[in-house]
């Protein structure tokens, strides 16, 4: 019987257990995936533990925004797929009912896209929510454009290296921020133009020194908490700040003065179906010349689940962790 991964309470990652389950039919406008791929993400790790954004619908709650695999059955009023395609979860909202850890989800069909041609299974569960998150934000929210200065912080998260990949797919220059001088040679390795290590020296200083003393055009951060407001120095005057995540969760300081500031969430565009036929036309031109190539940390098998979101929980991977089924 099809396997389901599921947490009865919030908790560490010991809360989450694999059961059986029948598979669901999809009713009008769905249909069925048979995942054979699925990313391990933040927010994945802070609706087990009790920290989601969103309410989670205890009992027997799933997890999982991000996926891939094979159309398995469509339902009534579904058009353009078929059974067989290749496809990406691009929209999960509702992950704790439909998450993709599982060997089988049934989704709205406007929650997939094709998966690009060419992109393996273990790439394609790594690509849509880094990748649209960096491109959502940088492109569609700061209009991020050629000979930008871009700051990333947490560069060497899977957002962070999307974004580095996005800016020099543009034209931008991506300065990379890590809180680990070590991870300074990978992330070269990764084209980031610099790199910043907080280990060893003042953000804001050395963007300015980088920049010829003007600051950065625009600042990417996944960090938040009260370190936000001395980032911002780092910016320009008239410079865009745009946060994207919660690694800190602290409470943050947000800066005032001349600053542009979004608080970003991906789901503003990952539910807009025309953005995400740009984002996906985005990703896989990308993809398909060698612009864009999703770093991948750990690959780990379904049965160890659990074992995936202990190694995210340890912050030091380089990329996605991704989980085949």
């Amino acid at each position: 019987m099809p396997r389901v991964v599921i947490f009865d309470e919030t908790g560490d990652p010991d809360v989450l257990h694999i059961v059986e389950e029948p598979i669901a039919d999809p009713g009008a406008g769905e249909v069925r995936i048979r995942i054979e791929a699925f990313g391990v993400n933040r927010l994945d790790q802070m609706a087990r533990a009790g920290a989601s954004p969103r309410p989670i619908r205890l009992p027997h709650a799933r997890l999982g925004i991000e996926g891939t695999g094979v159309i398995d059955a469509v339902g009534p009023d579904v058009e353009g797929i078929e059974v067989g395609d290749a496809v990406m979860i691009a929209a999960l909202p509702d992950a704790d009912v439909r998450g993709a850890y599982a060997d089988y989800t049934v989704v709205p069909v406007t929650a997939v896209v094709p998966r690009p041609p060419g992109a393996s299974a273990i790439d394609a569960a790594a690509l849509w929510v880094s990748y649209s998150t960096a491109y959502g934000a940088l492109v569609e929210k700061a209009g991020m454009r050629p000979g930008d200065h871009v700051l990333i912080t947490a560069a060497s998260s899977s957002v962070g290296l999307a974004a580095i990949q996005i800016a020099n797919q543009i034209g931008a220059v991506p300065i990379a921020v890590t809180s680990h001088s070590a991870k300074k040679d990978a992330l070269l390795a990764a084209r980031a133009a610099t790199v910043i290590a907080t280990d060893e020296e003042n953000v804001a200083e050395a963007a300015r020194r980088h920049t010829g003393g003007v600051g950065v055009d625009i600042i990417l951060d996944s960090v938040m908490g009260p370190g936000l407001a001395e980032l911002a120095t780092a910016a320009k005057f008239g410079g865009t700040l745009i946060t994207a995540g919660w690694l800190d969760p602290r409470p943050a300081s947000f800066p005032v003065g001349a600053l542009t500031i979004y608080r970003y969430m991906s789901f503003e565009h990952t539910l807009d179906p025309v953005v995400v036929r740009r984002i996906a036309a985005f990703l896989s031109a990308g993809l398909r010349f060698g612009a864009l190539k999703p770093t991948i940390d750990k690959v780990f098998a379904f049965e160890d689940v659990v074992e995936a979101h202990r190694h995210l929980e340890k912050g030091q991977q380089i990329g996605k962790i991704v989980v085949t089924v």
